[in-house]
């Protein structure tokens, strides 16, 4: 057995258990947004990624993401499946001084994340069912091909063996996983639509303190995202880290001011949402760029995801949770400045610089990787709502719905409201009961003479 670095080995698995974390804190993030009746079904939709695609990158998702391509770089063959051949030995490719089994573990934390970004786009009205069957789906057809073109060794976009051909850098998933995710959410807050009372009635978070929670658990479990990407201990690996924090800090304090601009409060959620989007943003550059142009990331992402938010409240597009504005733009602009910013004496590969280093080629291949990107996703996740529509239907019934997916789809409650000062508060209806009201409130809505002059409106 070639010999194995315990130092790269400790590290790489510590921050695999740091990315597994960012997972079920998204699911505080995300829980937060929602209203209160669906707190419950919106973590359990990123809580149960993690048991449903662990189980799926075992099987094929990483040999189609990292066995050799077939097909010219689109795919990777069955020679990993169900992790043929990836034992205790270091691969002969990824990561050469840790077990080969350590890389593929950090790998999946990235395939378990990448589909729970999108649940934000389809919050409070999905089916289930319906989720667990296109989060599979998603996973096979869109981002293990995704992957495998930017993080395999042979991937039509890959840098791996700069300079050939299209090297679109992306040191820990900029591309692959927030490009990936928010075009597939775009094409989720299309497909699945408003939700019922969007733009009539007031949907509040319902749990600001899970929000900042949430962001917090996502910023500390980054740093292993981010540094533990080249799979070594490393002066690299050191700098992702500081980078990472940076983006995250400038981003934070910029979305907080760009509101405090336009609303007149420094508000607690934008600084939150801020320091995600700063953390999107350095996520494909942080093995490239240096803690000044760090800085100028997270200003750009505090920026442009603000006005990306902003102009999204203006259309009638119900994404949730505004995962396009945040993880789609995002990771656009992290790509993009990817492009700008890389120098060669953080990779330490001699001429892998970017637009401001005198490789003005670097941004023209972050471009043709950022379309075909959104491209793929976008289309191919739109085909696969579509035929889960027509087939098993995507969205839960009006009453449903209405009631809230904690009741509807699990039985359950997040929260139980007792008293509240003197006024007694009747015990929470059973379920059953709770549909059967909201299914009597619609029929007696149907139902309800319209008044005259009102037809129409």
């Amino acid at each position: 057995m070639p010999e194995i670095d315990t130092g790269n080995t400790a590290w790489v698995l510590v921050a695999a258990a740091l990315v597994m974390l960012m997972t079920p804190g998204l699911g505080f993030f995300y829980g937060g947004f929602t209203r209160h009746k669906n707190v419950l079904a919106t973590i359990m939709q990123s809580f149960i990624v993690v048991a449903l695609v662990g189980v799926q990158w075992v099987v094929i998702g990483y040999s189609l993401t990292f066995a050799p391509s077939v097909g010219g770089g689109f795919i990777g063959n069955l020679d990993f499946f169900g992790l043929r051949d990836v034992g205790l030995a270091p691969s002969d490719v990824y990561a050469t001084s840790i077990p080969h089994e350590a890389f593929m573990i950090f790998q999946a934390m990235f395939a378990i994340i990448t589909p729970a970004l999108i649940t934000g786009a389809f919050a409070e009205r999905a089916k289930f069912s319906t989720f667990l069957v296109f989060m599979l789906l998603w996973s096979f057809l869109v981002y293990d091909p995704v992957a495998h073109w930017v993080f395999s060794a042979d991937g039509w976009l890959s840098a791996f063996n700069f300079p050939s051909g299209i090297d679109a850098l992306d040191f820990a998933g900029g591309t692959a996983i927030h490009v990936n995710a928010g075009a597939a959410s775009l094409a989720a807050a299309l497909l699945f639509g408003r939700r019922k009372g969007y733009g009539t009635e007031a949907m509040e978070p319902s749990n600001t303190t899970y929000i900042v929670l949430g962001a917090a658990i996502l910023w500390f479990g980054w740093f292993g995202f981010n540094a533990g990407s080249a799979g070594a201990a490393s002066g690299q690996e050191a700098n992702a880290f500081v980078v990472t924090n940076t983006a995250a800090a400038a981003a934070a304090v910029t979305w907080m001011l760009m509101s405090w601009i336009f609303s007149g409060k420094p508000s607690v959620i934008g600084a939150a949402a801020g320091a995600v989007a700063g953390l999107v943003a350095i996520t494909p550059a942080s093995g490239f760029v240096q803690p000044m142009e760090a800085i100028a990331i997270g200003v750009g992402a505090g920026i442009f995801c603000y006005l990306a938010v902003r102009l999204r409240a203006r259309t009638s597009v119900d994404d949730s949770l505004d995962v396009v504005g945040v993880h789609g733009v995002g990771g656009t602009w992290g790509a993009l400045a990817t492009g700008l910013f890389a120098v060669a004496a953080v990779s330490g590969i001699a001429g892998l610089d970017g637009a401001t280093h005198g490789r003005p080629d670097q941004l023209v291949d972050q471009l043709v990787a950022i379309g075909a990107v959104w491209g793929y996703s976008f289309v191919v996740t739109a085909i696969i709502l579509k035929v889960l529509d027509l087939t098993l239907g995507l969205r839960v019934k009006e009453h449903e719905e209405i009631v809230g997916l904690d009741a509807s789809q699990h039985g359950e409650r997040a929260y139980v409201i007792e008293e509240v000062g003197t006024l007694p508060v009747l015990p929470p209806q059973p379920v059953q009961q709770a549909v059967e009201a909201a299914q009597a409130a619609i029929r007696s809505r149907s139902s309800a003479p319209v008044p005259p002059g009102a037809a129409g409106t």
